[in-house]
């Protein structure tokens, strides 16, 4: 029998789905990546075809193997990140989903949100699951499917509709349809789990109107939920690898970071912002508007996140790069914006999407504020870096006050954490050390690692803690006058976006 040298990570992002092998030392061995198409029937809706999400995903893991390089019987185990709140429903009998993907940026039903919020159910909301109400949460888009597809309220009468956020749909998958289940990680971004019994909440299933039945099996984001089967189109010779791994995609780069001590914290730099804060064995209430659930589970002991999420950051670029075509690439935005020593006045908030955190306001909408004549697009360039970085600052202001903690380090990752200016930034908008580690695919590492632990692959977080590698260390260049005074301007700039659908 071949020695168990591999831990597989399936990587289910926004825009991608990927698929990373790591040896024990935390080092990618090799990787592959499938972009899925983003669908956009209206302004502020977004899907994904619940199908490409499975066929991209076992592509990419094909690719892994493929070569004949390394035997599929050298893997210990499969763990699985996925992009959260994206909500599908499928038909158990067939297989086949009732309707696209409403993806975690939708928000088709924040006019639903806002009746629930008229009807006094938010304190409710926060006390029972650590969430504000908004349509950024799963709850709301399955409501939403079960009133606008026909099909689905008669088959959830009937026994055969299936609820899943992504990881839920991939096993459910992967098993051949033997196991339906969601870990508490993911559980937690629904809008309907109570975060300290671990459990759904009758109470807010009935007033959302969302039927028990159709719900997964809430579980530990480290243990052998099942196999792979053996007749899966293009990966068979993966047949018989346990899945034992599954975990939102946030709280895996908080694993993947090391962060396993409450206080430590990290910030996901990828379609949107990200930053966690481990808070140990008890879950923080915030008073800040940030959102507090599991972390993850493991033999038995959950750990608990305080968060504050940014809706749009590295699209931000790409909406630079593929609409406005003032950029080719990433790095071309980079070396505009050190063209320049500042944005000549000017700010950009993206609230493409609505504001998240701390702000919450599904009704604000992007706006430039400060243009003059003499801007020209390498300011475009830099405001945009730095659009994500004040972001951040209103995010780690509200983390620290709510967990009385002056955070001294932050650790970074996600795709555009590369970029040297960004975290240079980053630092000084802070006052905070960042810290960027090596491998920055650390949401990969993260489910890998919780995979690689229910089945003896790493002994302990320990072993765990000591394969993280830093690459750079940033710290703050920037006087205290002059951060105060940009960042004021960008909270005027903030006001100007707030509500911006309701004043026509």
């Amino acid at each position: 029998m071949n020695e168990k040298k591999y831990v597989l990570a399936l990587d289910q992002g926004t825009t991608s789905s990927r698929a990373i092998l790591f040896d024990k030392r935390g080092k990618i061995v090799k990787k592959s990546q499938r972009e899925i198409e983003q669908i956009f029937p209206q302004a502020g809706w977004v899907e994904h075809n619940p199908m490409e999400i499975l066929d991209s995903q076992l592509a990419a893991a094909r690719d892994i193997f493929e070569d004949g390089q390394i035997s599929p019987s050298e893997v210990a185990c499969v763990g699985i990140a996925n992009q959260r709140e994206t909500a599908i429903l499928w038909n158990r009998r067939t297989g086949k989903p009732v309707y696209n993907a409403i993806v975690w940026q939708c928000r088709r039903t924040s006019e639903f949100c806002s009746e629930l919020k008229e009807q006094g159910l938010e304190p409710y909301v926060k006390e029972k699951t650590g969430l504000l109400i908004d349509a950024y949460f799963s709850a709301t888009k399955i409501r939403w499917i079960l009133d606008n597809v026909s099909e689905a309220r008669d088959l959830a009468k009937n026994g055969d509709l299936l609820f899943g956020t992504v990881e839920t749909w991939l096993i459910w998958n992967l098993t051949g349809g033997a196991v339906h289940v969601t870990d508490y990680s993911n559980a937690s971004r629904t809008m309907i789990f109570d975060v300290d019994r671990l459990c759904w909440d009758e109470c807010l299933c009935g007033k959302i109107g969302i039927p028990a039945d159709i719900l997964p099996k809430p579980v530990p984001s480290s243990m052998v939920y099942g196999e792979i089967i053996s007749n899966i189109r293009g990966i068979e010779n993966l047949a018989g690898i346990p899945i034992s791994g599954a975990v939102g995609d946030q709280p895996a780069a908080l694993f993947g970071q090391g962060c396993f001590r409450e206080g430590q914290a990290k910030n996901t730099y990828g379609t949107g912002c990200f930053l966690l804060m481990n808070t140990g064995k008890k879950r923080i209430v915030s008073n800040n508007n940030l959102i507090t659930g599991v972390a993850w589970s493991i033999g038995g002991e959950v750990e608990y996140a305080i968060e504050g999420s940014a809706f749009n950051a590295g699209s931000v670029i790409k909406w630079l790069r593929d609409e406005m075509k003032m950029i080719s690439s990433a790095s071309e935005c980079d070396w505009l914006a050190e063209s320049v020593p500042d944005s000549n006045g000017i700010y950009i908030v993206p609230a493409f999407t609505g504001l998240g955190a701390p702000y919450w306001d599904m009704y604000a909408r992007g706006c430039v504020v400060g243009l003059t004549r003499g801007v020209n697009r390498a300011h475009f360039a830099r405001a945009v870096l730095e659009c994500i970085v004040y972001q951040m600052v209103d995010l780690l202001g509200a983390v620290s006050v709510d967990s009385g903690i002056r955070l001294c380090e932050l650790r970074v990752d996600g795709g555009a954490s590369v970029s040297d200016i960004m975290m240079q930034m980053q630092s000084d908008m802070t006052g905070t050390t960042v810290n960027r580690p090596k491998n920055i695919e650390t949401t990969a590492l993260g489910c890998a690692c919780l995979a690689g632990l229910a089945v003896g692959f790493w002994k302990c977080k320990d072993e765990i803690e000591e394969i993280r590698e830093v690459d750079r260390i940033f710290t703050p260049q920037m006087d205290r006058e002059r951060r105060d005074r940009l960042y004021g301007g960008w909270k005027r700039a903030v006001e100007r976006a707030k509500g911006w659908e309701t004043q026509a």
